[in-house]
């Protein structure tokens, strides 16, 4: 089976993004490794290699990624929440109540969390880092 992995880019606060993440799914983290521990990357400044170049949390069975842009690796200009949003599949409704409640956490709701008529409880928001989410509970089975 393939898995999908949402991978998120940063503009210099994936660390503190990724540990807000932590804590709101309680998920263990793996990193971060910084763009100074690759020697491909001895020209970046110093602040640059103190940037996240990689990090991950188990979300059991799937995960998320991680990493701070530095525009010298990808020769374009950092955009944020311009070219996705990570849904989430939460167990019930309270979980994902909890979880809307702590992602919109100084960010801004784009839509309540509400049944649909797809036979979903759905939500949208963007949080205090620019990423967009959805979340979606099954109600039809």
């Amino acid at each position: 089976m393939t898995a999908l992995i949402p991978h998120l880019y940063f503009d210099g606060d994936c660390d503190a993004a990724f540990n807000f993440y932590r804590d709101v799914f309680g998920a263990e983290m793996q990193g971060p490794m910084r763009w100074g521990d690759n020697p491909m990357c001895e020209q970046f400044s110093d602040e640059d290699k103190q940037k996240v170049m990689h990090v991950s949390i188990d979300l059991g069975g799937s995960g998320l990624m991680g990493n701070d842009f530095i525009p010298e690796m990808a020769g374009q200009e950092y955009v944020a929440g311009n070219n996705f949003a990570v849904t989430i599949v939460p167990d019930n409704r309270e979980e994902a109540d909890r979880l809307f409640a702590r992602l919109s956490e100084g960010g801004k709701a784009a839509m309540p969390m509400q049944d649909m008529f797809w036979g979903g409880y759905f939500g949208a928001l963007a949080d205090k880092f620019g990423v967009n989410w959805m979340l979606n509970v099954d109600t039809k089975s």
